[in-house]
């Protein structure tokens, strides 16, 4: 038995796939990078050359030749009755000889761990004995880390009580919670585009139907179209993220809170607020008033963008009764936050002031040294400024996104598509770049950018159509 897509949801997938000519590589190309990308699973079936030729506009002899130069790098196999399939990594070709330490790679946003977390670890693993006297986890969340918890958003002009706060492991553990026990089939979901790939497909797991705001670095989130969605659609939930949005990096100015909070209201739609990097400001100011938004709102996060990746901490807060409704849920999920993570989390919340300062500076010099090279070397393409986050979401200057990281991938650098942060495919003009890694590691990857560029736009068929996402 195997997971199926149609040709008209691999269609919207693919985006501007049309980066090269001939037309049956620039097809297998894009079928990889979804591949590379996990937007197609291992063990799903492809639509049938027939079908997808139809839907593409093109021949079957286009399309079978794309599934025959899948099969040939190992990304799909073809089986009697059952089509064509795409295959787990480990069956496909080796990739290109290059050493490790020769790697950029640049699809992770994440910083490398705060440099006091052996020391808080350390600290924790000598009170041992007192954590190994309880169960291991907590499925609420030890009180001593939710009054924590709390206290950070009493900081930030947010009250709350310990018994609003649900501790996750991670804000992603989070975000499927909440998708698994707030959102059912057939609910519509509201979610930015660009957007955090993986709340997407959460929510694409249980079948909500998802409906788009566009956010954009230069306009912000589009309020009219964010009031006919809520007004119109009728949305259960909305996923958002007001603060230094991923991958934009734009924050939700005061009239776009009051507008999508009376909007979200209006509509009885309950928001979520993703703020995984709301405290990333890049010159250490403070972030905007979170109480603007909403008081009732979930707001979701962690330590995996503040601290590190590998500290699988995170957290919900929310209404008693929502937190309530959530715990009930969890155990089909899992069962609870492992409690020596919670201790150490608890210490790391002590000294969040110390934290932050350290990540502005770490983040602004990344920020800049991205910034200028990409102004020197690519002063074609349109750079944002952003106050925060962990990105950059760059605007090229042809709608090649896919095509230019596929050619990066056998150059050791590795960066993900815009079309990997668009719920509907598209973002193929924009290419997220995470300013995480050294300055160093982010001029050398430029460079290779740089170097790359030009050999892509020149295999590209004339008249590449522009890509169908917001301009940003």
């Amino acid at each position: 038995m195997y997971s199926r897509v149609t040709a008209r949801s691999l269609h919207r997938a693919l985006g501007g796939w049309r980066t090269r000519d001939p037309a049956y590589e620039a097809l297998a190309d894009a079928i990889r990078l979804l591949c590379l990308d996990n937007r197609l699973a291992p063990r799903t079936a492809l639509p049938a050359e027939r079908e997808l030729a139809a839907t593409l506009g093109l021949s079957r002899t286009t399309v079978a030749a794309a599934y025959r130069s899948l099969r040939e790098t190992g990304h799909i196999e073809s089986l009697r009755g059952s089509g064509s399939v795409t295959l787990p990594a480990r069956h496909r070709e080796s990739a290109p000889p290059a050493h490790a330490a020769d790697e950029i790679d640049l699809t992770q946003a994440s910083p490398a761990a705060w440099p006091g977390l052996a020391g808080a670890l350390a600290e924790t693993a000598s009170e041992a004995a007192s954590i190994l006297s309880r169960p291991g986890y907590d499925i609420v969340g030890s009180r001593e880390l939710r009054r924590a918890i709390a206290a950070r958003y009493e900081q930030r002009g947010l009250p709350t009580r310990p018994e609003e706060i649900l501790v996750t492991t991670g804000a992603q553990s989070a975000i499927h919670l909440i998708a698994s026990a707030l959102a059912r089939r057939g609910d519509r979901v509201v979610i930015e585009t660009p957007t955090y790939p993986h709340a997407a497909e959460a929510f694409r797991n249980v079948d909500a139907r998802l409906v788009t705001i566009p956010v954009s670095t230069s306009g912000g989130w589009d309020l009219e179209r964010a009031e006919q969605v809520f007004s119109r659609t009728e949305p259960t939930l909305a996923y958002l993220m007001p603060t230094f949005q991923n991958p934009t990096g734009r924050s939700m100015k005061r009239r776009e809170q009051e507008v999508i909070a009376r909007a979200a209201a209006d509509s009885g739609c309950m928001l979520v607020l993703d703020e995984t990097t709301a405290e990333l400001s890049l010159d250490d100011a403070a972030i905007p008033d979170p109480a603007l938004i909403g008081t009732s709102a979930l707001r979701i996060g962690s330590l995996g963008k503040t601290v590190w990746g590998g500290l699988r901490v995170g957290w919900i807060r929310a209404q008693p009764q929502t937190i309530r409704r959530l715990v009930a849920s969890r155990p089909s999920h899992e069962l609870g936050t492992p409690e020596f993570e919670q201790a150490v989390a608890v210490r790391l919340l002590q000294r969040m002031p110390e934290i932050l300062s350290q990540r502005a500076a770490l983040l602004a010099e990344g920020h800049t040294a991205l910034r200028e090279t990409l102004a020197t070397r690519l002063p074609e393409w349109g750079i944002p400024d952003v106050q925060g986050g962990v990105s950059l979401w760059v605007r090229l200057d042809a709608p090649l996104s896919a095509g230019l990281v596929m050619a990066l991938r056998p150059r050791g650098v590795h960066l993900s598509s815009g079309s990997r942060f668009a719920p509907d495919g598209t973002h193929e003009s924009n290419l997220r770049i995470p300013f995480t890694a050294s300055p160093q590691l982010l001029r050398r990857g430029v460079g290779v950018i740089a170097d790359v560029w030009p050999a892509v736009k020149a295999a590209a068929p004339r008249g590449v159509p522009e890509d169908l996402a917001t301009i940003v």
